[in-house]
């Protein structure tokens, strides 16, 4: 059952679901929550209260924003962890991954721990040797086709790229519901604004979080052309001894929608160890 919750600028729309720790669950741009379909129940079935988010201008949260960034996306989690009674274990993909090293920066005594899903959290930049790698290739003209020309085959086309190999069972109907969500009004315009934002405020509170980090990469993410790089990155501007990387063999961009099966036994090994840590 969706549930509304009013902030500054608009409505988060979300659906909480069990008992127990809560984690809450933040997909990527151009997404809804049903990104997260398949990780709910069995979090669920561990022992976890999950709330699965759609976030500013995506799903049935409301699509008219003032502003896009990492920062602003973190405080709209923030108030769902705190209208929820946090603490919580903040999950978030690409975007929502530079938002959750916000949040945990910002809040520590709401976050307790973050899983960051290929995540857009240090400033980017593209090099033309990286445009030689196929994969990049192809996954960045089609992603910035997306945004510059607010085109839906296109990002349909950015989606096929970024699930390399196996595609989920319901793969058909996971893009029918991406593409009427995106027909919408509104919801292209998120799309791009996302996509016109920069993770500089996420890289620059990294070194501020003080809680542990799980960053997941797939081998075969079309977003860098060495993922296990980029996430190396991540975990080392975090201060000593947070981080921890992960690699999904096979994996795209998508790599809880993907391999779910291995995204959840990793959250849940990263958030039983911390809970037996602390």
């Amino acid at each position: 059952m969706t549930e509304y919750l009013a902030v500054d600028g608009g409505t988060i729309a979300y659906e909480v679901a069990g008992s127990g720790p809560l984690i809450v669950l933040a997909h990527g741009m151009g997404d809804s929550r049903a990104a997260y379909r398949a990780v709910v129940p069995p979090l669920v079935a561990a022992g976890f209260r999950v709330a699965a988010v759609d976030l500013r201008g995506c799903g049935e949260s409301s699509a008219d924003w003032p502003a896009w960034s990492r920062t602003d996306i973190a405080g709209d989690l923030l108030a769902v962890v705190r209208h929820l009674g946090g603490p919580a274990v903040l999950v978030g993909h690409s975007i929502s991954g530079g938002a959750a090293t916000v949040a945990a920066a910002r809040e520590p005594s709401l976050i307790t721990s973050a899983v960051e899903l290929a995540p857009f959290t240090r400033a980017q930049s593209v090099r033309l040797g990286d445009l030689r790698v196929r994969r990049v290739r192809r996954g960045t003209l089609r992603l910035l086709g997306a945004g510059v020309l607010g085109s839906r085959p296109l990002w349909r086309s950015y989606l096929d790229v970024a699930y390399p190999g196996a595609k989920p069972a319901d793969w058909a109907e996971r893009l029918g519901r991406v593409d009427a969500m995106l027909r919408e009004p509104g919801r292209m315009k998120a799309l791009q604004g996302m996509g016109r934002s920069t993770p500089g405020d996420a890289g620059a509170q990294l070194a501020n979080v003080r809680c542990p980090v799980l960053v997941v990469m797939g081998t075969l993410d079309p977003d860098w052309a060495d993922p296990r790089a980029e996430g190396t990155a991540v975990v080392d501007a975090l201060p000593p001894g947070l981080g921890r990387l992960e690699m999904i063999e096979g994996a795209g961009h998508y790599p809880h929608d993907q391999f779910p099966e291995r995204v959840v036994s990793l959250v849940l090994d990263f958030v039983r160890t911390d809970a037996a840590r602390a």
